[in-house]
């Protein structure tokens, strides 16, 4: 007998990584339908390829980070937008404002600091090899703690990989 694990006709990772995606998209429909008020402490970081498919975020802002960004979501955003496939969020950089459109599949972490909860999502194979990324410096008051890596230290971070045979 032998101990490889065959490769599967099910396409299991790809169907866990858009259920997964699906949480933040309830997520953030909830804080919309709230009036975009975030309750208690709870604020986000959100990294994203900068350059998948559908992104639209001001040309500068795709200069300055031309892999990932990471934005925060907490005290200063506006128009929020939440659709079954993306999210359109209003952000200011440097105290110019920018409008963001991010689908879902091009989000790479979900993280709320303020109970220890996050999500990280495989990227694509196009998308392998990404570069660290600072957080991406919207004018947010920046919460202590940066966006969980690991389940190292106890949190509550949800990482799925089904380990691709090469």
């Amino acid at each position: 007998m032998s101990d490889d694990t065959p490769d599967s006709l099910i396409p299991y990772d790809t169907i866990v990584q858009e259920a997964l995606r699906a949480v933040v998209g309830r997520v953030l429909g909830e804080i919309e339908a709230g009036g975009s008020e975030l309750p208690g402490a709870h604020h986000f970081y959100i990294t994203f390829k900068t350059h998948a498919p559908g992104v639209s975020i001001p040309d500068s802002l795709r200069e300055r980070f031309p892999d990932e960004m990471t934005i925060v979501l907490q005290n200063k955003f506006w128009d929020l937008n939440v659709r079954e496939d993306g999210f359109s969020v209003g952000l200011s950089f440097n105290q110019i404002p920018a409008a963001l459109d991010i689908p879902y599949s091009a989000i790479t972490q979900f993280v709320d600091p303020a109970v220890d909860f996050g999500l990280q999502f495989q990227a694509t194979v196009a998308d392998m090899a990404p570069a660290p990324t600072d957080p991406a410096g919207n004018d947010e008051e920046q919460a202590e703690g940066a966006p969980v890596e690991g389940a190292e230290d106890g949190s509550n971070v949800v990482t799925v990989d089904f380990g691709r045979k090469k």
